[in-house]
């Protein structure tokens, strides 16, 4: 998920620290893209590669290659903000019956921010009831209170003219909106709705699902749905695919992609890598409403409380 792969476990542990979280949080191996962002001064790359068969019944064609893609992220002036970069590259053996050769080149590039405009968690969990199991596990509607997000991007056209639709555009805007949802500690379900290229001849309106659940510290796995619906491509594809944290910064991951046509029949499937830096991040804690509802810095929070602590101390005495 897009996917957001720790997302469940990091808000159990840390659920009033901003945008930042202890454990890594990528929206591989999925291509949803989350709500929250990596946090201020918070750069992380998401990386992998794969291989990919298209069979293409009426026109006649198949291709069989790999390819690359990359997504760069980093936390810009605000906890909220993000902006990102998105590059694909690919080769492949193309067969036709009248063509045989081999493409390479960027199949896409895209440049945008990310805003959450409205945080559920901003207040804190709710404190346990001391005195009712009952109160504790009962079901709650808020859980169904979304996250929200805002991604807006441009396309740039850098692809190979092999991978592009004829005479499309240089530059193509893209707008999004993200909603993400947590149920319990274990499970997130992130939902994309785009529009894409939508200037253009070649525009196109679409959606992504990601279900993520949260199998212990280390592993999750996750479900995905995108939808496509255009003039030139419509499309529903499938995914699947589970994470491995290797390190708090650090995970790796796999997944497999089919879709459910065969103008073109799509496979493929790939393996990757996410790492975060974080050593410029300053700890930002969201107060709850007893604090006021302000964010301040926790390292400054400590230092004026231990020293309230010893005045109190010193003027006992």
């Amino acid at each position: 998920m897009n996917s957001l792969l720790h997302i469940a476990f990091v808000f159990s542990f840390s659920s009033l620290l901003a945008q930042h979280t202890d454990m890594i949080n990528s929206n591989r191996p999925g291509l949803s893209m989350a709500a929250f962002s990596v946090g201020k001064n918070v750069f992380q790359m998401e990386s992998g590669i794969y291989g990919i068969r298209e069979d293409h019944n009426l026109s006649r064609y198949n291709s069989n290659g790999f390819g690359v893609d990359l997504d760069l992220r980093y936390g810009f002036l605000f906890e909220q903000l993000e902006v990102i970069g998105n590059f694909k590259y690919q080769y492949d053996k193309y067969f036709s019956p009248l063509v045989e050769t081999t493409r390479s080149g960027f199949r896409a590039t895209t440049f945008g921010a990310k805003y959450l405009i409205y945080d559920p968690f901003k207040k804190g969990e709710d404190k346990p009831n001391l005195y009712s199991w009952k109160a504790n596990h009962k079901f709650k509607w808020k859980q169904f209170i979304p996250a929200v997000g805002v991604y807006v991007g441009m396309n740039f056209g850098f692809a190979n003219e092999d991978y592009a639709f004829p005479d499309e555009p240089s530059m193509s805007p893209k707008i999004m909106v993200i909603a993400q949802n947590h149920f319990g500690t274990r499970w997130v379900l992130v939902t994309n709705i785009f529009y894409d290229k939508f200037t253009t001849d070649y525009k196109s309106l679409g959606y992504i699902l990601t279900l993520t659940r949260g199998f212990n510290q280390k592993w999750s796995g996750f479900i995905e749905n995108q939808g496509i619906k255009g003039d030139y491509y419509s499309d529903s594809i499938f995914r699947i695919g589970a994470a491995y944290l290797l390190q708090n910064n650090l995970q790796i991951d796999a997944s497999i992609s089919k879709n459910f046509k065969d103008t073109p029949d799509i496979l493929y499937g790939g393996v990757g890598v996410s790492w975060r830096f974080d050593k410029k991040y300053k700890p930002v804690k969201i107060e709850s409403d007893e604090d006021g509802g302000k964010r301040v810095d926790k390292k400054k929070k400590d230092k004026k409380e231990k020293k309230k602590r010893i005045d109190e101390v010193e003027g006992g005495e």
